[in-house]
């Protein structure tokens, strides 16, 4: 039985190769090029790592250690859905240990936990820079300020039947949070 070694596609390695040439030292583009990598298998596995090296003719060492530096460079599998709850004190006094309750209630997952189908991983993460609209958290890259557990029970159940759409069948409706729907239609927001 053999395994198949993973390999950078022909866009990320011209992505990284754009990325050298920027850069008066080929180092300079390590973390950049270890995001094209994360974002090409949605993690960095050994191997993974190995590729970035070799196509930025580094050190593994050098990769490996920065790697390993980043939290947000990730190291293992994660899934579909990437919750990072702010558990820092300007969210935790907001509500964020509520959020997590919820989640682990919900979803049966947590911390650095993901569900069976692969659809959601939990992270408590210590800061979102977001204090002044705590609780903060993140779904993949996107920013949720000032959430409740009813709101973020709510974003669960959309993406659950953003993920299970049938083919041909529409995905659930983009987020738009109510006051910009309000907005938009000449409502008050």
């Amino acid at each position: 039985m053999t395994t198949e070694k993973p390999a950078l596609s022909a866009d990320a390695k011209a992505r990284i190769k754009a990325l050298v040439a920027r850069y008066p030292h080929r180092r300079g583009a390590l973390i950049p090029a270890l995001w094209i990598a994360q974002e090409e298998f949605g993690w960095l596995s050994r191997e993974t790592m190995q590729l970035v090296a070799t196509e930025l003719d580094l050190p593994e060492s050098w990769v490996f250690t920065t790697a390993s530096f980043y939290t947000m460079l990730r190291k293992r599998p994660y899934g579909k859905y990437h919750l990072q709850i702010c558990t820092n004190i300007a969210c935790y006094l907001r509500g964020a240990d509520d959020l997590v309750d919820m989640v682990k209630d919900v979803l049966g997952i947590d911390h650095l936990q993901t569900t069976e189908d692969g659809l959601f991983t939990l992270e408590k993460v210590q800061c979102l820079a977001a204090c002044g609209y705590a609780p903060a958290m993140l779904v993949d890259k996107r920013d949720y300020f000032n959430v409740t557990v009813d709101e973020l029970r709510e974003r669960i159940v959309a993406l659950q039947k953003e993920a299970h759409a049938v083919d041909g069948a529409p995905a659930a409706a983009p987020d738009v949070p109510a006051a910009d729907v309000q907005a938009a239609d000449g409502g008050a927001a």
